[in-house]
């Protein structure tokens, strides 16, 4: 496996948005198109990425450095925003690669912890951060749980 991110292009921008996550899953995570809308509104902040494997798109994520989390100023905090594996790619190490690809750059640009949000419930991916060391933090946005892990 080699593993690697890319930078969504004009070349794989039809790639990256006809990726789909489980139909299962749909209701756990936006759509990529939607992600990268996001992406263009929110220029020097959001950090879309295309997760490949040996050249294959396999999953999408988008990380967020920065973000006033308060709205106040005074709460400034970087992290995981979107993470979409794609249907049949789940299990094989690609979300974890993503999760670690985001702290790299986190600690790259000074950063120590990595926030992010996830939908509570059974049938969500609670598990999967827990399991790689997120610690809930009490707080909420809209109807996620917020999680945060060190990255120092």
């Amino acid at each position: 496996m080699a593993i690697s991110l890319q930078e969504i292009t004009p070349d794989n921008f039809q790639t990256a948005i006809d990726l789909r996550v489980r139909p299962d899953q749909e209701h756990l995570v936006a759509p990529v198109v939607k992600s990268l809308a996001e992406a263009y509104v929110h220029q020097g902040i959001a950090w879309p990425r295309l997760i490949c494997d040996d050249g294959e798109a396999v999953g999408f994520l988008m990380g967020f450095f920065d973000i006033d989390w308060t709205g106040r100023g005074t709460d400034f905090r970087s992290g995981l925003w979107r993470l979409n594996i794609a249907d049949g790619q789940q299990g094989r190490g690609y979300g974890r690669f993503a999760v670690h690809s985001v702290a790299d750059e986190i600690r790259r640009r000074g950063g120590t912890r990595l926030t992010t949000t996830w939908h509570p419930g059974a049938d969500g991916p609670a598990a999967f951060y827990l399991a790689l060391g997120f610690q809930p933090t009490g707080e909420t946005s809209g109807d996620q749980t917020v999680g945060v892990l060190a990255v120092n």
